[in-house]
């Protein structure tokens, strides 16, 4: 894999621990700010729908733009949303930041995802996912893990304040690493803006976006919701968190590593190996919740199965958006966090039936509605050998 798309990973990791970081921080932000954990959620979701929103209109507007000043730009807007957040003190404006954090994240994804597929070559879209959501996954192994302990020394707004700092050396990065006219986009050498939103009408592209959305939804709803389950059901102290993070993305690691080298040629393995026992371990783990030992061992199982799966459904939205090669990032960023907008939502209103367990089952029952969709529908997990990967045209 070529020297840049680690660069790009670089910059994931640093907005990927923003996105995941909640989960450690919920109690200490609700604590601070006044609010009820339900509420601090919420940051979770305003976060999410910032990206939802943000996908599809930044790139449609950073189409002209040369992706290197474009990637820096969201860089640096997404540190600065990062500064404020630390220094406030209003959950309003917190939740303001995090919607502008959104907002660029969702941009540099987008941009990203159309980049990563330009240094690769055309079949090798799931291996240059797996590398650059493998900074998502380090945030969740080192990261976020690492912000919880921060923050439980030092409090919440340190974490922000480290996060803020990350940027700017990914930004370096993004500067010195990525040639300057590399995804650079003309509307004159592809389709216009119309073609490529006219892709959405598409059954078989909006199935992978639903799909995908809903086993997001999945992996949010629990894992925003990770830290009370820890330190509730299961008794365990503060710092155990930190560990149940680590292991969790230890597991998102491995899930999408694995997922990485099978996406391309063999989708529909992945999800109907990995779907059911997904669809089980979630229940499972609301049942021994409160058994450490099996805890524990559950979340790096369901880490390794909800990015396996996850990642696999999104490399199959890229493939579907083929012919949307300025706009297919956007599509399968979008994807990602309407189920991270809507998991911690659903996870939330279940607490007070189920308590701290009921994001688990919710999880459950998000990922039965996926699998029952996937049934009848399989020829969307078929491996397109005739298509091209986003970003690539026939020939090129």
């Amino acid at each position: 894999m070529p020297v840049p798309l680690y660069l790009l990973a670089l910059a994931v990791f640093a907005m990927g621990t923003s996105e995941f970081m909640l989960a450690g921080l919920l109690p200490d932000i609700a604590a601070d700010l006044g609010v009820t954990a339900a509420t601090a959620g919420v940051l979770t979701s305003a976060f999410a729908v910032g990206m939802v929103v943000g996908a599809p209109l930044v790139a449609a507007l950073a189409r002209r733009w040369p992706s290197r000043s474009t990637l820096l730009c969201f860089v640096l807007v997404f540190s600065a949303a990062h500064a404020v957040g630390a220094a406030t003190s209003s959950f309003p404006v917190l939740c303001a930041t995090r919607v502008v954090a959104a907002l660029a994240n969702a941009g540099f994804l987008a941009v990203a995802l159309r980049t990563a597929t330009t240094l690769v070559p055309a079949g090798r879209t799931g291996r240059a996912l797996a590398v650059l959501l493998s900074g998502t996954t380090v945030a969740t192994i080192a990261g976020v893990p690492g912000g919880s302990v921060l923050g439980a020394v030092l409090g919440w707004r340190a974490t922000f304040w480290a996060v803020a700092a990350i940027c700017l050396p990914a930004g370096v990065g993004i500067l010195t690493g990525i040639p300057a006219h590399r995804g650079r986009q003309s509307l004159a050498g592809g389709p216009p803006l119309r073609a490529e939103l006219g892709q959405l009408t598409g059954p078989r592209l909006l199935l992978a976006m639903l799909l995908g959305a809903l086993v997001n939804a999945a992996t949010f709803a629990s894992f925003t919701y990770l830290a009370p389950v820890v330190t509730g059901t299961a008794g365990l102290g503060e710092l155990w968190i930190s560990v149940a993070l680590v292991l969790f993305g230890a597991g998102s690691f491995v899930g999408v590593t694995v997922a990485g080298r099978l996406s391309d040629r063999h989708p529909g393995l992945i999800v109907a190996a990995g779907g059911p026992l997904l669809l089980v371990g979630w229940p499972g783990l609301a049942v021994l919740a409160d058994r450490p030992v099996a805890l524990l061992t559950l979340v790096f199982v369901q880490g390794a199965l909800s990015f396996a799966l996850g990642s696999t459904l999104i490399t199959r939205v890229l493939y579907q958006a083929a012919g949307a090669p300025t706009m297919a990032g956007s599509y399968a960023t979008a994807a990602l966090n309407v189920g991270a907008a809507a998991g911690p939502l659903v996870a939330g209103a279940t607490f007070g039936a189920a308590g701290e367990r009921g994001p688990l089952w919710a999880s459950g029952l998000l990922v039965a509605a996926a699998l029952l969709l996937a049934l009848p529908a399989r020829e969307v997990l078929a491996t397109d050998r005739g298509s091209v990967a986003p970003g690539r045209g026939e020939g090129r």
